[in-house]
């Protein structure tokens, strides 16, 4: 099976882009940038920093701005994909590396997809999980889409708001918060009625699965006792800005070598017109070098953590042949 685990993994915080970002890393060689979502941290990584660095990598795992340890600018401003990717940018110069792999989950990958957009000459290749690239739609802003498709309950609408988001979050103990989080399995849209909220408990004890241990969620729980939800929620209230400053790449493509894992029982694999787009030439046409895509079976959002192994064997197998 292989070894998983978090021994041996170091941590640093480094002065770039106008932040302090902290960083997990292990291992020598090609560096492998590995980039988190939310509600998450580098910890979602620690299997893979530790499969990957015992295999002749250098696998770096930050803590996104606005998450953990990493410096969290309180306006949502500073959350756009020029912000995201210019932290990442500054960090593989600070690493001195000429070109590194990226691998990104949710937000992760979508600032991995941007800095291939943005800046393909420092990108070996790209591994994304859960999240698709997405073109830029230039006829209708982010927000009025999804509240066109969903209403105003659907949660990234909900989380424009802070009664909505932090004022909820503020309400239930964040070990069971975390509990809900990350034990999500249902690829139907998460739609987040005024009336019962993100705080409302569970109709039943939420039992952990075999991937996810009580000091797991306690590592989560602790972190977003100490920093809060706004930094990680300010990445959806950042969607029409963003929209608005990526104008200039409307119809690019990704020209880097590409793979996408995601499994059957995301929700992002439920959005709309997603499996056309994905296994029907559309994908493929905005990333021409895509070379696989993997959809597994019975594994929700939370892949690189829920099955931890196999998303770890996929990303060496596409970088070890690049």
């Amino acid at each position: 099976m292989g070894e998983l685990g978090d021994g041996g993994i170091t941590h640093r915080t480094v002065a770039l882009n106008g932040i302090r970002l902290h960083i997990a890393e292990k291992g020598t060689g090609p560096a492998v940038l590995l980039l988190h979502g939310f509600p998450e941290l580098w910890y979602s990584w620690r299997h893979q920093i530790s499969y990957l660095s015992s295999r002749g990598y250098h696998a770096v795992a930050p803590d996104l701005r606005g998450f953990g340890d990493s410096d969290a600018p309180p306006s949502h401003d500073c959350y756009t994909m020029l912000h995201v990717v210019g932290d990442i940018v500054a960090l593989i110069q600070f690493l001195g590396e000429e070109k590194v792999f990226v691998v990104g989950h949710d937000w992760g990958a979508i600032a991995a997809w941007n800095l291939c957009m943005f800046r393909p000459d420092l990108v070996r290749g790209v591994v994304a999980l859960s999240v698709a690239f997405m073109p830029r739609n230039p006829l209708r802003k982010p927000l009025d889409t999804l509240r066109l498709v969903y209403g105003d309950d659907y949660y990234v609408c909900a989380f424009q708001e802070k009664e909505r988001a932090e004022g909820e979050f503020a309400q239930i103990d964040l070990k069971l918060l975390m509990k809900k989080f990350l034990t999500y399995h249902d690829p139907k849209p998460v739609i987040v009625p005024k009336d019962k909220g993100f705080s409302t408990p569970p109709e039943k004890e939420i039992v952990l699965p075999s991937w996810l241990s009580e000091e797991d969620v306690e590592f989560f729980a602790n972190k977003f006792r100490s920093t809060g939800f706004t930094g990680g929620v300010n990445y959806y209230r950042a969607l029409d800005l963003n929209w608005e400053l990526t104008a200039g790449w409307t119809g690019a493509h990704i020209q880097v070598p590409a793979k996408f894992i995601v499994g059957d029982q995301d929700l992002t694999y439920h959005f709309p017109e997603a499996k056309e787009y994905i296994h029907h030439g559309g994908f493929k046409k905005d990333v021409p070098l895509l070379q696989d895509i993997v959809v597994i079976e019975g594994a929700g959002h939370f892949i690189n953590q829920e099955k931890a192994m196999e998303i770890a064997e996929h990303i060496y197998q596409f970088i070890s042949n690049i």
